[in-house]
């Protein structure tokens, strides 16, 4: 597994690894109609290259195939973070979390924080983030119960 730097050439294949991953990953703890209305199948691929591009954006890839990606915001936000379905529970977004971990640390970043769905909570609760509060969320006319979570980070002095 290699983790690097997202390309502009990743865009579609992230598009995809993310409707895959919300409509055969997720849809064990939402509906349908929540997971369509999360992962629509009409997104714009110059909306995603956009976000992607002004987002510190990290790659996993395995014999040159997307299996996760995972985005660091300046304000120490985690928004999208996507593990492949086929990869999950294989390291992947563990070893995007350490990196991401490891750039918010060259920054200086004191605090990370993530709005973590249901399915993904465990896997950030095993990483030492604290659930801050429940919330339920509207997108596309469905609602969502997701965990805002934060984990401050230490620095060695």
């Amino acid at each position: 597994m290699k983790l690097r730097r997202y390309e502009i050439a990743d865009t579609e294949a992230i598009m995809q690894l993310f409707y895959d991953t919300v409509h055969e990953v997720n849809i064990r703890d939402y509906t349908k109609a929540q997971v369509d209305a999360w992962a629509s199948v009409n997104m714009d691929v110059e909306v995603w290259m956009s976000s992607l591009k002004s987002k510190l954006t990290y790659v996993a890839e395995e014999d040159g195939k997307v299996i996760g990606f995972g985005e660091l915001e300046a304000n120490g936000h985690i928004d999208r973070f996507y593990c492949h379905k086929d990869f999950q529970g294989r390291g992947v977004g563990s070893k995007i979390l350490a990196e991401i971990e490891f750039k918010a640390r060259n920054l200086r970043i004191q605090k990370l924080f993530v709005e973590a769905s249901i399915t993904a909570k465990p896997f950030f609760a095993r990483r030492d983030f604290i659930v801050m509060k429940k919330q339920e969320v509207e997108r596309r006319g469905q609602k969502f119960i997701n965990f805002v979570m934060e984990k401050i980070l230490s620095y060695d002095l």
